[in-house]
């Protein structure tokens, strides 16, 4: 039998243009070990007993990858002080939001609101270039944990609401945080009320914030 060149063994392009050689695949050691091993998840059974300070929540199930971050805080030393999590998401989103989790421990808010992405994927030796975008994931469920501990501790000047449209503008209420409720499973206007708080400063957003309801509902759930 004709034995193969290394050149005759390198794949085509695709029809994206990338080549399919592997190597481009290849996880590093420390990516494997958050995957096989995740560090701080939040197991089913915990759930009920875990007093979260923060709760973020984003992706969405119709569509793809959710990661939902949980984090417990220290209100005088102004940290982090546990941040566990829930996914339903790929191996890279497991291994960056388990890193993640690792690194926030201890972190002052301030700082954690300013992790990125490339700080995890540095902590992990690297992602594969198509998975970097799962990183995203729970750098921005942290982001809405943290929003929701200052709304829930009244500290509503550090609201960060990036460049989401805000609906109530004493609580800081964005559309995104319409929209990840209705993802929670709040399906009408009182559910969502109930979750975010919404209205409660601001009674002139109620309608806006009734017809967005509607809209993801129909959206997500049909």
């Amino acid at each position: 039998m004709k034995k193969l060149s290394k050149k005759s063994y390198k794949l085509p392009k695709s029809c994206d243009g990338v080549e399919r050689t592997g190597e481009e695949w290849l996880y590093s050691p420390k990516v494997k070990d958050h995957f096989f091993n995740p560090r701080n998840i939040l197991r089913p059974e915990e759930e009920k007993k875990y007093k979260a300070d923060g709760v973020g929540y984003v992706g969405s199930p119709a569509c793809g990858d959710v990661m939902k971050v949980l984090i417990q805080v220290d209100p005088k030393k102004d940290t982090i002080t546990d941040c566990r999590w829930q996914t339903f998401g790929c191996g890279s989103a497991i291994a960056s939001t388990s890193m993640m989790s690792q690194i926030v421990k201890g972190m002052k808010l301030d700082k954690a609101l300013k992790l990125t992405p490339n700080d995890i994927i540095d902590a992990l030796g690297g992602l594969p270039a198509r998975k970097i975008h799962c990183s995203v994931l729970g750098d921005k469920a942290l982001r809405q944990a943290i929003n929701d501990y200052f709304r829930k501790s009244g500290q509503l000047a550090r609201v960060e609401v990036g460049n989401y449209r805000v609906l109530d503008k004493v609580l800081k209420i964005t559309d995104r945080d319409i929209e990840e409720a209705v993802l929670e499973g709040a399906d009408t206007l009182e559910k969502v009320q109930a979750k975010t708080k919404v209205g409660t400063g601001d009674p002139g957003s109620l309608p806006e914030v009734e017809k967005l309801v509607s809209f993801y509902v129909q959206k997500y759930y049909g």
